[in-house]
């Protein structure tokens, strides 16, 4: 019986270690706890990382859409205060023109090869 018992017992340190350790219900407990918060539980890591990208992704968006609201207001203020200005945008944009005043609108062909 007693030799039963010896060959039952670990004679390494690592299987000591193993047999200490990873059969412990404790341990066994907190390692499936976090394996579920990590993995499985609504507000897992992976979902909390997924969210974080997209903040960081509204984040670039917001700033990218305020410097675009930022110069275009500086271009309403220009284009309102100024008449040069407006005339200028006008005649560019929509193609406004003075009384006895003709404009030509010249159109490239595309389907020419410049060489």
């Amino acid at each position: 019986m007693e030799d039963l018992i010896k060959e039952i017992k670990p004679k390494s340190p690592k299987l000591k270690f193993i047999q200490k350790y990873f059969v412990n219900k404790y341990f066994v407990t907190i390692v499936l706890f976090l394996m579920w918060m990590i993995f499985f539980d609504s507000t897992s890591f992976l979902v909390i990382n997924e969210l974080n990208s997209e903040v960081k992704k509204y984040e670039h968006q917001l700033a990218y859409y305020q410097s675009e609201y930022q110069k275009n207001d500086e271009f309403y203020k220009k284009l309102m205060n100024n008449k040069d200005e407006k005339e200028k945008f006008a005649r560019e944009n929509y193609f406004m023109k003075k009384p006895n005043e003709e404009i030509f609108i010249l159109v490239v062909d595309s389907t020419k090869n410049v060489k």
